[in-house]
This record gives structure tokens, C-alpha cells and sequence, in this order.
């Protein structure tokens, strides 16, 4: 495989003890692009798992992000309030637009590359196409329920974004090496959840605050996101035709990876971070910093030529 052309390296701006709190941010889409040709599956040299398994959210993220845009333009036109109105506007935007990007790199990375991503892509399309499809009741009220039940899921999920999100800005992947344009890619988007962590919690709460829904909704997605890391990532290595990783070394490559600060540990993601998820009082403005999040969105190769 070649050298992938050489990229700009976008700073990483960490989070510190004293930031300067950016104020209320105009939530809106960027027109970006990447270039992903010549880039290898392992974009992590000698981390077979951690590129895998981050590679994972190419398949996914698309199917997820199209039902989120389908889900909040049948909540709006219900949203009087137009502060939230233009928040949904601005999520949904941006929303299109990772799903746009992704995409893109299903079929000039993944593909590219000899992976077959199809039977995955039919299932999640399968889940977020038809099992969560809105309700076909003519009852208004249980069309409304159903829509509900659809915004806590959305807020759920979410909550997984923006903590993802936060993880790209502050990971190690950069001084492992990383393909910097494969790093600007997911550092772009997660600087975009952590921008926008507020909107689908917010969205869920305006239309009904029921804690017992946020918990039911995080529960479905817990278990969801558990498996789809476990079962993806092992469906993608058997599809590399470079890689040849048996499951238990594959979970002793990812614990390996996680103390290095390439991935998630799945005792903070599964553990520390849903039960935060599920205290009464919670807030999304608790995960992840604005401040850092449109820091790095200044400097990203990608999200500064969109504005050329």
C-alpha cells in the first residue's frame, strides 16, 4: 500500500484547569473533505485493534445519523421554542454532514481496502430503517409516545457521542503515529458531538421529561453499543484480508490499547460514564469542553478549507 501524501497536522488542544468559556456557539454544519487515498486499515502502525475498532463507526455512523435527521424533522415542526428550533437545525446539519463523510469513507477506505462492510451495513440499516421506524398508528397520541420513546434513544446515544468525542480530542494517536488525516477525520466529528452534546438531551426533555424514559432509553443503547464494539470490530478484523487476530487477542490488543490512550476503556465508557448518564441531575454540559472542542475545530486541516 503506498504512503498516504503528506496531511497538516491540526493542533490538540487539551483541556485546562482555566478556560476561556466561548459563550453560547451557533451550532452549524462544515462543508468538509478528506482524502483517503493510500491510507492503510492499520492507520495506527502496529495497532491492528484500535484502527479496527475505530474504523467500526465508518459502517455505522452513517445508517445512525440519517435516522437522527429523519427523527428530529418529523420533532420540529412540534418545537415552539426557537432557540431549540435553530439548535435542531444546526444539529441536523451537522448531522447530514457526518453521515455524508462516512459515507465517503465506506467506500474509498473501507472498501478500497478489500473489506466487504455489507452484511453489517444491511443489519444496522435493517435496525434504524425498519425496527425503529416511526409508528404507522393513526392514534396521535401514540405517534407521539413513539416519537418520544425515539428522542431518549437519540439523547442515549448521544450521551455516547459526546463522550467518544471527547476521548478523539484528548487520545493518543498522534503519538502513535496515526495517519493524521484518518485523526482529523474523527477528531472533526467528535469536536462537532462535543459542540452539540446538549441539543438531543434538550430535544428529549422538551417534549417529555421522564426519567424513567432517559434510564429505559439508556439501557437499550448501553447494551446496544457494548455489542456493536464486541461483534464489530471482530467481524471487521476476519474481513481484513491482512489480519489474522483469534478473539482473545483480540481483547488483550484492545485492553493494551486502551492503557496506551488509543481507545475507550470499556470500564469508564460502560462504567463511569453511563452511571453519570443515569444520576437524576445530570447535565451534558458535564461531558466534554466547548472550549476545546471549537479550539481544535480552528485548527483542523479539514474544517478550515471548508471555509476557503
Amino acid at each position: 500500500m503506498a504512503d498516504s501524501p503528506a496531511q497538516p497536522v491540526a493542533l490538540r488542544p487539551r483541556r485546562f484547569d482555566h478556560e476561556v468559556d466561548p459563550g453560547r456557539v451557533q451550532i452549524q454544519a462544515r462543508k468538509v473533505h478528506f482524502d483517503l487515498s493510500g491510507i492503510s486499515l492499520e492507520w495506527i502502525p502496529g495497532h491492528p485493534v484500535a484502527s479496527t475498532m475505530i474504523n467500526l463507526f465508518n459502517v455505522v455512523l452513517p445508517a445512525a445519523e440519517h435516522w437522527f435527521v429523519r427523527t428530529y424533522n418529523e420533532a420540529l415542526p412540534l418545537v415552539k421554542d426557537s432557540s431549540l428550533a435553530d439548535d435542531i437545525r444546526g444539529f441536523t446539519g451537522q448531522e447530514a454532514t457526518h453521515a455524508a463523510a462516512h459515507d465517503d469513507v465506506i467506500e474509498k477506505f473501507l472498501i478500497g481496502n478489500g473489506v466487504d462492510p455489507a452484511p453489517m451495513m444491511n443489519l444496522v440499516e435493517y435496525m434504524f430503517g425498519k425496527v425503529l421506524a416511526p409508528t404507522d398508528s393513526d392514534d396521535p397520541e401514540r405517534r407521539l409516545n413513539n416519537l418520544c420513546e425515539r428522542l431518549w434513544l437519540i439523547a442515549a446515544l448521544e450521551h455516547y457521542t459526546a463522550v467518544l468525542g471527547d476521548f478523539a480530542l484528548n487520545s493518543t494517536w498522534d503519538d502513535h503515529g496515526a495517519d493524521p488525516t484518518m485523526v482529523d477525520l474523527f477528531r472533526w466529528h467528535g469536536s462537532e458531538e462535543v459542540e452539540h452534546r446538549c441539543v438531543a438531551h434538550d430535544v428529549a426533555v422538551y417534549f417529555h421529561n421522564s426519567y424513567p424514559d432517559r434510564i429505559r432509553a439508556m439501557t437499550v443503547a448501553a447494551t446496544a453499543m457494548f455489542v456493536f464494539f464486541q461483534r464489530g470490530t471482530w467481524y471487521l478484523l476476519r474481513s481484513d484480508p491482512n489480519c489474522d487476530i483469534g478473539w482473545w487477542a483480540m481483547q488483550r490488543m484492545r485492553m493494551r490499547d486502551s492503557e496506551l490512550g488509543l481507545l475507550p476503556k470499556f470500564r469508564t465508557l460502560f462504567g463511569v460514564n453511563t452511571l453519570t448518564y443515569f444520576r437524576p441531575g445530570f447535565s451534558p454540559e458535564e461531558m466534554g469542553s466547548t472550549a476545546q472542542a471549537v479550539a481544535y475545530l480552528g485548527t483542523s486541516p479539514a474544517a478550515r478549507a471548508a471555509h476557503r
